[in-house]
């Protein structure tokens, strides 16, 4: 769920490069959405199996995996949805344009990653 947070920050914040219309950002949010509505499903189906009876670990197994693996499906279905959005030559030029002439917010930018790497891979319960 972290690392889908933190996608869904980048994709929004490099969307304001582009002319998307009403229907392209609602096309972005659902697939932001579903994405995260579908790791809590996961989520949950994982909590609920994680101590079955011992006739139940194979049923256990394999409905853990076709959870996870909906996730999977969905997120791949939107990365290519993603590069259809996002893939736009002038666009690449436009944004390496805008942060070579901004270094101040390219710096800003660069200075998010650590923080989210850290939000994403951090140990649970770490400060």
């Amino acid at each position: 769920m972290r690392f889908h947070l933190c996608a869904a920050f980048y994709v929004y914040l490099f969307s304001l490069f582009y002319d998307f219309t009403s229907t392209q950002y609602a096309l972005i949010t659902i697939m932001v959405v579903g994405v995260m509505a579908l790791e809590l499903v996961n989520s949950s189906i994982e909590r609920v199996m994680e101590r079955p009876a011992p006739e139940r670990y194979r049923t256990a197994g394999v409905v853990k995996d076709m959870a996870a693996g909906a996730v999977l499906i969905f997120s791949i279905g939107c990365a290519v949805a993603g590069v259809f959005l996002f893939w736009n030559v002038p666009v690449f030029e436009r944004i390496l344009g805008y942060f070579a002439e901004h270094p101040v917010l390219l710096l800003l930018l660069l200075a998010t990653l650590p923080v989210a790497w850290r939000f994403v891979f951090g140990k649970k319960g770490e400060k």
